[in-house]
């Protein structure tokens, strides 16, 4: 009863800090942190203990599976090659630097220091969707880094479990069993994924019941997970793959008002695990201090110079892959790496890793060091959230590199205009067929034309109820057609894939006010 308490009080705070993050205009994220951080050292709050099965299982597969949905699989066809470069090589030079770091700083034992740099190894995706999801980043930018923090859990995973195998065990992994570990982690958790979304999908094709696509989008991601998991393949992979396919069909998947109530939905989970995730990290810091041993009171800055070092090397692999992320390519961009580097933060799926360190070597003896890796990872981790996340708005402003609200503004008030003339003219083709009556057309005609002549109000006509269900049928067409042209501009490269979602979802918002057919 107590941690239900304690969770119902976690959500409580996270709404009013959600509220006083949108009034300040500041990412809720870092608040968060710094509120749980607050709490955990008020007297005679309960010490908070999360099992990292509870982070995995319950936690993390629908989050990863809502930023997975909004991944652009266009924007993501053009900056494969960084990611994966980022993804595999990048990780394993983090893991390496703060390894060889750590043993240098800290008393921790060479094993241990490598479970740590393997555990900090990967930014984290919950986190960095999190932070990124109200910043103008240009889209190849954006999605660089979300997919960065997606596809780069299958190389820190084979890492953090090599790593812990030999902490242990004190024994060696070769080369080939981590080689052979890696492809079963990657290609099976791809293989889940891909089946889980092809089953999906069938499914969908047939439902047209809101709730019973509400419980399959809710469930999805729990079967991926779970399926790959069983399989001994990486279920955050399965859940990401999932996600990303199902996201790019989802329009021929369901219709409107499906859509809109999914939307709904996934914000309320996304918003109510978030805020709780991110208050856990704040609460479990004091915990993890006090239980410290004699002789640990420097990991301040011991914390302080493994989040530098992950920032330099950032910064160094950043730089170069730059180039390959600018649209017209050309020099490798100072600013651009900035950005990139500070929006790869650490978050929930670090401290997860490091709460599943065993307590003990498999002679019995406890392993030593555990309590400093875990209080490392997690101050690492409240540093990378409250510092860079709420100065990331600040260095995307001061790089230049942000869209202007002016160029977002133009852009959909283009693709506006181009939707209005697809169906206009689509109306002059039923009009020389003569099968849909004259005052239904002219409804939709003055609609359109409306539009065209005020494009910020694009609102239904309620006037006249003349042919009503003959006009009702006719906008839905129209609503069809342009989707067809959205989709059109989109694939051609017209309009970014923000414009394309704001503009899906005021389609649908006009196709719901019709009501059901």
């Amino acid at each position: 009863m107590r941690a239900v308490g304690t969770l119902l009080f976690l959500v409580v705070l996270a709404t009013a800090v959600a509220t006083g993050a949108r009034r300040w205009r500041v990412p809720a994220p870092p608040l968060l942190v710094l509120a749980g951080l607050g709490v955990a050292f008020v007297p005679g709050a309960p010490t908070l203990r999360i099992a990292p099965q509870v982070i995995g299982l319950v936690v993390l597969p629908p989050l990863l599976y809502a930023s997975a949905e909004e991944l652009s699989l266009r924007d993501l066809r053009t900056v494969w090659r960084p990611v994966t470069a980022l993804a595999s090589g990048l990780v394993l030079a983090s893991a390496a630097a703060v390894g060889a770091l750590v043993v240098v700083l800290t008393p921790l034992p060479a094993a241990m220091a490598f479970v740590l740099g393997a555990v900090l190894a990967s930014t984290d995706p919950v986190a960095v969707t999190a932070l990124g999801r109200r910043l103008a980043l240009p889209g190849r930018v954006q999605v660089l880094v979300q997919a960065e923090s997606l596809f780069n859990d299958a190389t820190s995973l084979v890492l953090f479990k090599v790593a812990v195998t030999v902490a242990v065990a004190s024994g060696a992994v070769g080369w080939q069993a981590a080689s052979g570990q890696f492809f079963l982690l990657t290609g099976g958790g791809s293989a889940v994924g891909a089946a889980v979304a092809a089953v999906v999908a069938i499914i969908r094709r047939h439902t047209t019941d809101p709730e019973l696509e509400t419980v399959i989008a809710l469930v999805t991601p729990y079967s991926a997970y779970v399926l790959a998991e069983s399989a001994h393949a990486s279920g955050i992979t399965a859940v990401v793959v999932a996600g990303v396919l199902l996201g790019r069909s989802r329009q021929r998947l369901s219709d409107a008002h499906i859509r809109l109530q999914l939307h709904a939905v996934y914000a309320v989970v996304v918003f109510l695990l978030e805020s709780v995730v991110f208050s856990i990290i704040g609460l479990e810091l004091p915990s993890l201090i006090r239980e410290l041993p004699a002789g640990t009171g420097l990991w301040p800055l011991q914390a302080l110079a493994v989040a530098a070092a992950l920032i330099i090397l950032r910064v160094l692999w950043m730089l170069p892959l730059s180039a390959a992320v600018r649209p017209t390519g050309g020099r490798p961009s100072w600013q651009l790496a900035s950005v990139m580097t500070w929006a790869g933060t650490r978050g929930v799926m670090p401290l997860a890793a490091a709460l599943s360190i065993p307590l003990s070597a498999t002679d019995g003896t406890p392993l030593p060091g555990r309590p400093l890796v875990l209080t490392l990872t997690t101050a690492v981790v409240v540093f990378t959230l409250v510092v860079q996340g709420l100065s990331l708005a600040h260095v995307v402003g001061r790089s230049g590199v942000a869209l202007e609200p002016e160029h977002t503004a133009r852009e959909e008030t283009r693709a506006r205009s181009l939707l209005t003339h697809a169906g206009l003219i689509h109306l002059d083709h039923l009009t020389r067929l003569e099968s849909i009556p004259e005052a239904a057309v002219a409804r939709m005609r003055r609609n359109l034309d409306a539009r065209l002549e005020q494009p910020a109000e694009y609102s239904d006509d309620q006037s006249g109820r003349t042919s009503l269900q003959a006009y009702r049928e006719l906008h839905r067409e129209v609503l069809v057609v342009q989707s067809v042209e959205l989709r059109r501009l989109y694939d051609e490269h017209q309009i970014s894939d923000t414009t394309r979602r704001r503009l899906q979802h005021d389609l649908d918002l006009e196709e719901a006010a019709l009501g059901r057919r």
